[in-house]
């Protein structure tokens, strides 16, 4: 029985996809083992949203050839789709396969014999047209569930149309089936991904269903207590689907939403499809109706023309927006983008120095969104992980719980009354003895 041992790079995505994949291996005879025990095939799932992503792909390799002797490596995923040729020249690597062949990874590879030359299999993504449906488990609590994948926009500083192709979707029935599957393996909470999740419903390029009709069928199935939606434009994010979640049972209090930038100059200029007014108008809407929800947002730093000015702008329309969190990037050249041949780049230190503003603002904001909820009760779904003689798990409107660990608490929804805000983005919390029943 030959070993086999994965490493995913960048997001939720990529690990579910990593996941379908691992289950096929073990469906042909295959064991996963951890990336330290000496496997003799590696398959590495790669990102390449940032430099640093490309990067870090290289260290695996040179790593996973010290850990093995002679091992059979294989690059999948966005990189892999962008650069099979550059990949190919990485000393070690034995194949590469893009984002329509690396499901189909045993069929292509079969035996995972070496030869002489790289093995590429990388085709043009534009004709990309086959949706593949994917989803973690086991991994934690929470299960990943791939509903849509490509994308048509045309942000001027994003590579994901030429990794992944133009947007396509599952459809309804075949989601519910997943979840359904998910289900009977006792996961409690799913959360809905792609790459532009609220444009799910397209395929073979025509609108075929409605995100919100998906979530409607999702609310009233047995077995999951819990659905999340990763992230969702602002563009997207209609008032329809707001109100859907705030009457739902079963949808998280949870929004996560791009913004990239607060200034209209900026977003322009990165062709995003909304302004900042929109984006206003959207967070005001589900606090008016949700005020317990959570709401996350991506902001980009250093963007090409992002002077003094804007960035404060920036930071300054972050500071005033009630929200409760922020995931900050700091801009990347990538190839083959609009961005990259744009004037007004920004020094490193500069985007440095800003992305360290950000982040700072972004952990205020988290600690005055826990702040408003010392002394509630609420239900928390416990994870597998413990840390310090504590187990951690998220709420539904995503405050991170930290109590005294029980190997009864593990997958479990508990009625929690919280107590603390402590460092690092957690709560603590005094378990009310109650598990909250399975819906």
């Amino acid at each position: 029985m030959k070993k086999v041992a994965f490493y995913t790079l960048g997001c939720k995505l990529n690990f579910s996809e990593t996941s379908s994949i691992i289950r096929i291996f073990e469906q042909h005879g295959y064991k996963k083992v951890e990336f330290s025990d000496s496997p003799d095939i590696f398959v590495i799932n790669t990102c390449s949203v940032t430099h640093n992503a490309d990067k870090k792909c290289r260290q695996v390799v040179k790593e996973a050839n010290k850990i093995s002797e002679n091992p059979y490596i294989i690059i999948i995923g966005c990189y892999a789709q962008l650069k099979p040729k550059e990949i190919a020249e990485i000393p070690g690597v034995d194949a590469v396969l893009g984002t329509s062949e690396k499901f189909r990874l045993l069929e292509l590879l079969d035996g995972f014999e070496k030869h002489p030359k790289t093995l590429i299999y990388a085709n043009d993504i534009a004709k990309a047209t086959t949706f593949n449906n994917a989803y973690s488990l086991h991994d934690r609590t929470r299960t990943f569930l791939k509903i849509q994948d490509g994308c048509d926009y045309s942000c001027s500083f994003c590579t994901i149309p030429l990794a992944r192709g133009k947007s396509r979707s599952d459809t309804i029935e075949n989601v519910l089936k997943s979840a359904n599957d998910i289900a009977g393996n006792g996961v409690k909470e799913i959360v809905l991904t792609g790459v532009n999740t609220g444009d799910f419903g397209i395929r073979n390029g025509k609108r075929k269903d409605r995100f919100i009709d998906l979530l409607k069928r999702l609310d009233t199935m047995d077995g999951i207590d819990r659905f999340r939606i990763s992230s969702i434009e602002p563009n997207l994010l209609n008032n329809e689907i707001i109100n859907f979640v705030a009457a739902s049972n079963k949808f998280a209090h949870h929004f996560h939403i791009p913004l990239q930038s607060g200034s209209n100059e900026i977003l322009k200029s990165m062709r995003r499809r909304y302004l900042r007014e929109l984006y206003v108008e959207r967070v005001m809407y589900i606090k008016q109706i949700m005020p317990d929800a959570c709401i996350g947002v991506d902001v980009i730093v250093g963007f090409p023309g992002e002077s003094e000015k804007n960035f404060l702008e920036t930071y300054k329309f972050l500071n005033e927006l009630n929200i409760s969190y922020l995931h900050v990037f700091t801009y990347s050249e990538r190839p083959n983008t609009m961005a990259i041949e744009m004037e007004g780049v920004v020094p490193p230190e500069e985007r440095s120095k800003r992305s360290k503003m950000l982040r700072s603002l972004s952990e205020k904001k988290r600690r005055y969104f826990y702040e408003q909820f010392v002394g509630e009760t609420r239900d928390v779904l416990f994870e597998k992980d413990v840390e310090g003689g504590k187990i951690h798990g998220f709420t539904d409107n995503y405050i991170r719980v930290a109590v005294d660990f029980s190997p009864d608490y593990i997958n479990k929804i508990m009625q929690v009354t919280l107590s603390e805000v402590v460092p690092n983005g957690v709560m603590k919390g005094i378990v009310e003895n109650k598990v909250v029943a399975v819906v």
